[in-house]
């Protein structure tokens, strides 16, 4: 038997307790690599349950990577806690027909960034908007670490959806994720910076710029050492561009290698809402909060263009940070931020998800079927978009039929520098269904020639 308690009077759900208390008995050494489990109907009687409830926290930890099931063998655990992990940094103390408008005659583009927007919703986004406009805003500079209220706000759902125990003052609100690393590569120390291959190009980009070198980081292999890197650029929740959730023996593998090298992980949150099948991978933030810097945006979940984001740096870092950005007068927009603030406020930010995250699941497997007789997925089906592989030839015809057909699909060439991986990347959120249909049905087209 495990040595668990399930609360049946919380407001939270019992497989997500379950699997948080098996998690912290992973990390804590009390189950090791290898370990079996109780079976799942044997744990329900044990704990009273439904049987229901074991199945959903079990999926939930075999998704994350910490459980491995072995066909009629059982459940074993399959990551454990690296040494000289904490999981919060010292010197910090906790607080107590669908359709999207687009312009008359522009090319749609399926690309991995733009997210579906309920029609629906328009009416709370045009009420935050003229909250903005009746506010007083600051009279001078505000703010460096972004408008408090916002920070509250923010620090109250990355614990309810990421697991991360923030005070509002470990938070920097960012103009987006982009400019959260732009934050940040300053104040680390010289050398260069390892980056997913493939991966999220804008990072890779915004590293050059600021003169220092880009390793190149495969994004499908445990990595063991980091060489000389002295950050690494990670999204572990839904890999960018391949789709891969990061197993946890992996974060785990990564969180020892940046530990021997005195590097940092840079965690890009990326596209973290938009799990179908199980509840959302905790943030890899929650295993070590001295090593990991924490990237989120509200980019995947509101728009892109409100740009803003929010960072989550160790003490030392985060000081640093602050004390650039007062001195640069560098911030969010104010507007934006208490435009955000109402959003959240307001519970809409969580409709937008719960609406989009229907979206997805409904249209990924409809990619899916229309794809799968011509290429490979390269990852799970999550998110907004899906990422095929298949011969550069055939991408390139498919992409130039899509675009004679006026949509504009991106190649996985172009997120790859030295991994040579060739495909398509499928978006579908910035779109209608019936535009989707078009697109499949352009690329199919040209893949069955």
């Amino acid at each position: 038997m495990l040595p668990v308690t399930l609360d049946r009077t919380s407001g939270e759900p019992l497989p997500a307790q379950l699997a948080a208390q098996v998690r912290a008995l992973v990390l804590a050494g009390t189950l090791g690599t290898g370990d079996r489990l109780p079976s799942s109907r044997a744990l329900a009687a044990d704990l009273g349950v439904s049987r229901a409830v074991t199945e959903q926290a079990y999926d939930q930890l075999t998704a994350e990577g910490w459980l491995e099931a072995r066909r009629g063998s059982g459940t074993y655990v399959t990551a454990t806690r690296p040494t000289g992990v904490t999981s919060r940094p010292t010197g910090v103390t906790p607080r107590p027909t669908r359709a999207t408008s687009r312009p008359t005659g522009v090319t749609s583009r399926l690309d991995t960034g733009t997210p579906f927007f309920d029609p629906r919703l328009e009416p709370g986004w045009r009420r935050a908007w003229r909250e903005v406009s009746v506010a007083t805003p600051p009279r001078g500079y505000d703010d460096p670490r972004g408008v408090l209220e916002l920070r509250e706000a923010l620090a109250a759902r990355l614990g309810r959806t990421r697991g991360l125990d923030l005070h509002p003052d470990e938070i920097i609100v960012t103009a987006g994720t982009s400019d959260g690393l732009r934050a940040l590569l300053p104040e680390l120390r010289p050398g260069p910076v390892a980056v997913e291959d493939p991966g999220y190009r804008a990072a890779a980009e915004t590293v050059l710029t600021y003169g220092r070198e880009v390793i190149d980081l495969p994004a499908v292999d445990r990595v063991a050492d980091l060489g000389p890197a002295v950050a690494a650029y990670v999204t572990p929740a839904h890999q960018h561009p391949l789709g891969r959730v990061m197993p946890a023996a992996d974060r785990l593998a990564l969180l020892e290698a940046a530990r021997r090298a005195d590097a940092v992980v840079i965690e890009d949150d990326y596209d973290s809402e938009f799990r179908y099948d199980v509840a959302p991978v905790p943030a890899m933030a929650t295993l070590d909060r001295g090593r990991v810097v924490y990237l989120g945006t509200a980019a995947k979940s509101v728009g892109p263009t409100l740009r803003l984001g929010w960072l989550v740096a160790p003490p030392d870092l985060h000081e640093r940070i602050v004390r650039r950005r007062t001195i640069t007068h560098a911030g969010a927009a104010w507007p934006s931020q208490r435009a955000l603030l109402t959003l959240l406020r307001d519970g809409w930010l969580d409709r937008a998800v719960r609406s989009a995250r229907r979206v997805y699941a409904e249209r990924a497997p409809r990619v899916a079927e229309a794809m799968s007789p011509y290429a490979t997925l390269a990852g799970p089906l999550a998110g907004m978009y899906s990422t095929w592989l298949l011969p550069e030839p055939d991408a390139r015809r498919a992409r130039e039929a899509a675009r004679t057909a006026g949509f504009e699909i991106n190649l996985l060439s172009t997120y790859a520098r030295s991994s040579g991986l060739t495909g398509l990347v499928i978006g579908f959120g910035g779109v209608t269904d019936a535009e989707l249909d078009q697109a499949l049905a352009a690329l199919t087209g040209a893949l069955a020639r």
